[in-house]
């Protein structure tokens, strides 16, 4: 059955013919392995058209055209009077119309003049250039044939993203030999029809006539889309479901102390129905004998952090163990300043543990954990070293989850034995995106922010008005405000005109006293240090000019003034994310986004897309609708699902009906599931 197909698609490229082990490694640094499969998943780009034409006349500059000519003459190239000739081959098409053939290559003069002997008539198809005296020229041709082999240029040749040494006609020739051998060994297999229907569709994208038929809603791209969701959010559903349905169990840990009445007795402030709602759900789950798998996806500024204490609050009340780990020592120290005053009051042993603890007083740390005394560990990756052991871990929250990888979450739930997890993230995700990478995970939303919290006033500026700016915001800073400053930059650029970080901070130090630099190339004591004190409340340092270093692990209260220089080179989200650093106190905040000369019409619209709204999820929206997600994620979110044939923007209605039909699938169904999750290798706890 289905299963006989996978010999083939497991099939070294070298053993196609034409290929041989050296494409095939050419190929691997394309396709990112080296089988027919990998093969098959790589899809055309675009459609180039190569229809014929009668005649030169009217075709444009810079345009693909095959058309009839006839060899007039030949005027072989060389080196005169020290510069490189190419060799000439002049022509006429039917209408007499002058095209010039031009080759650069000296060592193939001879081969060229045989290829096309005068008086003769070829089929010639490349990109049309025009020169200074208006004549036509076609530099190396993609294709010459003689007029009875015309068939063999295609009239819509696929364009592959391609890579060193390998030319489309390379990648025509392998899909060629591909789907030769595939129609053999479709016609001797007995495939299922929705194998057949499979292939098929790749069959109609590799071999495209229009660009409408690589177009994301194109009917067979579609199809390819919805069975890549339909793997993935299969494998999704059997996780869940594996971990739901006491595949993996933990004993419900008993309550032995009293601790949540008097928590919300000592919180300074009520909170919100959102984060009540998220509590109630997180208290919801450390019931059940599976164990909790949770995000919390908040705004900037929404409290995720009291939920996060609330649940080590409510582990503590078990005698367990609670680990909260921060991506930064900077957030850690934040978070630790923030919750061991809350944990004395309760009486719960709090400490941290960084890679700044050394010698002595790391050892006693590390007895403290193993003994069971702290309650509560806050700390950076250094919690999760070889030699840091609990008594009884019973929750790992990691916030800012994104920044950790999954070896490090494996590593970390190794440390106690099935403990709940709990994920923070304030980076908002659309919902199409969550669904894709946390679809394994129950999700809350705290979508409220704290009573009081004043909106941050956002404006953009032109960089032209930077002096005006500076003026502006002294008064401010005279009177108690910090300011923080970044740019895109470190150092002043001779191929960019972004405003470099130390540039700036030169400049601003001549107009305020206490200008402090904070950047990524900076050794990182040096730079926790410079921002340590910046948030020192008592420190002189009222300006902060940073690159986007600061987006996540500094809380400054004080700080009321964001000013991001050349902000439409930043996604929405990553503004989003900075102009948070400010409005965390009980003061009227600013975020000014300054744009440079050259800024588009789209950079303009994602800048009046933050003066409207600060919410963080209708940004995300807009952000995935107005880039898609390759520039939405970029590097930072290493864990995100790499699509052959989903668009995130145009298959958001594909992703609900995968998901609906992962989850009810019959077994006819998920024999075809478990197929498709072999070709898009996604791979399941169960190994299913």
């Amino acid at each position: 059955m289905d299963n006989e197909i996978f010999d083939f698609f497991n099939t070294d490229l070298q053993f196609i013919h034409g290929v041989g082990p050296v494409l095939a490694a050419k190929f691997n640094d394309v396709l990112g392995g080296r089988s027919v499969l990998d093969f098959l998943l790589h899809i055309p780009s675009y459609v180039r058209p190569r229809e014929i034409l009668d005649s030169v006349i009217g075709a444009q500059n810079g345009d693909t055209i095959t058309i009839s000519l006839q060899i007039k003459s030949h005027k072989k190239g060389g080196v005169f009077r020290g510069r490189r000739m190419p060799t000439q081959i002049v022509c006429a098409d039917k209408f007499a119309a002058p095209v010039t053939i031009q080759f650069f290559n000296t060592k193939f003069l001879d081969y060229w003049t045989e290829k096309l002997p005068i008086g003769q008539w070829r089929i010639v198809s490349g990109k049309l250039d025009y020169n200074n005296r208006g004549g036509a020229i076609i530099n190396h041709p993609d294709f010459i044939e003689v007029p009875e082999n015309a068939y063999k240029i295609p009239k819509h040749q696929a364009i592959y993203p391609s890579g060193e040494g390998l030319t489309q006609k390379t990648f025509s020739a392998v899909r060629d030999q591909i789907f030769k051998i595939m129609h053999e060994r479709i016609a001797a297999y007995k495939l299922s029809e929705r194998m057949l229907e499979f292939l098929d569709a790749l069959e109609h994208v590799h071999y495209p006539e229009t660009n409408e038929d690589l177009a994301p809603n194109g009917t067979y791209m579609a199809k390819l889309a919805y069975c890549e969701l339909y793997a993935h959010q299969s494998a999704i559903a059997i996780n869940k479901r594996n971990r739901t349905e006491s595949k993996i169990t933990r004993p419900v840990r008993i309550k032995k102390y009293d601790l949540i009445p008097k928590f919300y007795e000592i919180l300074p402030f009520e909170l919100t129905g959102a984060q009540q709602r998220t509590i109630d759900e997180i208290f919801t789950d450390f019931q059940k004998p599976i164990p909790m798998m949770r995000l919390v996806q908040g705004d900037v500024g929404s409290g995720k952090t009291m939920v996060a204490m609330a649940a080590m609050v409510k582990m503590a009340e078990t005698g367990a163990q609670s680990v909260l780990l921060a991506p930064t020592d900077t957030l850690a120290q934040q978070h630790f300043a923030k919750l061991k005053t809350m944990c004395d009051k309760l009486g719960l042993v709090c400490d941290i543990l960084t890679g700044r603890d050394k010698g002595v007083n790391r050892r006693e740390k590390l007895i403290s954990l193993k003994s069971g005394r702290t309650k509560i560990a806050i700390g950076t990756h250094a919690l999760f070293s070889a030699d840091v052991e609990y008594k009884d871990l019973g929750l790992v929250i990691i916030d800012e989850q994104h920044r950790f990888g999954v070896s490090q979450r494996t590593t970390m739930r190794a440390k106690g034995n099935h403990p709940d997890m709990l994920a923070l993230s304030a980076t908002p995700i659309p919902r199409t995106l969550s669904m894709t990478v946390y679809g394994d995970m129950d999700i809350s939303i705290i979508n409220e922010k704290p009573a009081g919290r004043i909106p941050i006033k956002t404006t953009k500026l032109p960089i032209e008005r930077v002096d005006a700016l500076v003026q502006r915001i002294a008064p401010q800073v005279q009177n108690g405000s910090k300011v923080f400053w970044v740019c895109p930059l470190v150092e002043e650029s001779e191929i960019s005109d972004m405003t470099a970080a130390e540039e700036r901070y030169e400049e601003l130090k001549k107009h305020f006293h206490g200008t402090g630099l904070c950047h990524g190339q900076m050794d990182k004591k040096q730079r926790d240090k410079v921002m340590e004190e910046f948030a020192d409340p008592n420190s002189q340092m009222r300006v902060l000019v940073s690159t986007t270093v600061i987006e996540v692990g500094i809380d400054v209260p004080s700080a009321t003034i964001m000013v991001i220089e050349n902000a439409e080179r930043f996604g929405l989200a990553a503004l989003h994310q900075l102009r948070g650093r400010v409005g965390r106190g009980n003061l009227q905040s600013y975020c000014i986004l300054l744009y440079g000369n050259n800024v588009s019409p789209d950079g303009i619209k994602r800048l009046d897309v933050l003066c409207e709204t600060d919410d963080g999820f209708v940004i995300a929206e807009q952000d995935l609708m107005m880039r898609g997600v390759g520039e939405l994620l970029g590097t930072r979110q290493s864990g995100w699902i790499q699509y052959h044939f989903v668009n995130y923007r145009e298959h958001r209605d594909l992703f609900k009906l995968a998901q609906t039909a992962a989850v009810n699938n019959n077994s006819e169904d998920e024999d075809w599931a478990k197929t498709l999750r072999q070709i898009f290798n996604c791979s399941t706890v169960a190994g299913a």
